[in-house]
């Protein structure tokens, strides 16, 4: 969805009508961290994900081979 200048420019003037010119700083600082701290819970998540994964590769026994006698498979 892009937003166009006369959009932007719509919002931010019905922003300062409800909110007033005092307030807008306040809310524009409040968003910036609150979406600062959603991507580092996002970074976090995601190193923990590869972490696991990691983790559960290295436990994982490679398939063992049984050794197959030619003799056996004739007889049947």
């Amino acid at each position: 969805m892009n937003f166009g200048t006369t959009e932007i420019i719509l919002v931010v003037a019905v922003l300062f009508l409800l909110f007033g010119a005092s307030r807008l700083p306040q809310l524009a600082k409040s968003l910036g961290q609150s979406r600062k701290a959603f991507k580092e819970g996002m970074r976090e998540a995601e190193e923990d994900e590869r972490a696991e994964q990691a983790k559960l590769a290295a436990k994982a026994e490679p398939p063992k081979i049984s050794p197959v006698n030619d003799e056996g498979l004739s007889e049947k």
